[in-house]
Parts: C-alpha cells; sequence; structure tokens
C-alpha cells in the first residue's frame, strides 16, 4: 500500500508514511496548549475508535485524569492544566 502511494509521487522514493510539509504552530500560551492537547485526545473519538479519550490505549488523557495508565510523562516543566 506505501510503496503504491509512494511510486505516485515524484518527490517520495521508498515507502514514506509523513507528509512532507507542516504547519508549526506557536504554543504561546497555557489556553493554546490545553486547546491543542484537548484536540490531541479527541482524535481517537473523531476517528471513531472509541467515545471517551481515556478508552484509547496510547492516550496520555489518563495521565491529566490522574488515572492509572501504560504512558508515563514527564511533567517536568509542564504546566499545570484543567
Amino acid at each position: 500500500m506505501f510503496e503504491r502511494a509512494a511510486n505516485n509521487k515524484s518527490n517520495v522514493t521508498k515507502y514514506q508514511f509523513w507528509q512532507h510539509h507542516n504547519k508549526p504552530i506557536e504554543l504561546w500560551t497555557d489556553k493554546v496548549i490545553q486547546q491543542k492537547i484537548d484536540y490531541i485526545h479527541n482524535n481517537p473519538i473523531a476517528s471513531g475508535f472509541v467515545t471517551d479519550p481515556v478508552d484509547w490505549k496510547y492516550s496520555s488523557a489518563r495521565n491529566f485524569q490522574e488515572d492509572e495508565t501504560i504512558l508515563q510523562i514527564d511533567k517536568t516543566g509542564f504546566i499545570e492544566l484543567d
């Protein structure tokens, strides 16, 4: 599948998964950071995989609810989020 898609793109040499171009967003306030984290946590819901972000196995949403999790995040120097 990836090989076929790569063959259709002249700037792709072999099995590229990520897009070439990105759109960086400056995270300048706690509100913007919280918005982006919420967006990421809600992606599995938008894709129809789960109905609650904490139900997604690889989500950090549980960390923000201080629930039991398989993923550990380093909160050193991190903002306090609601």
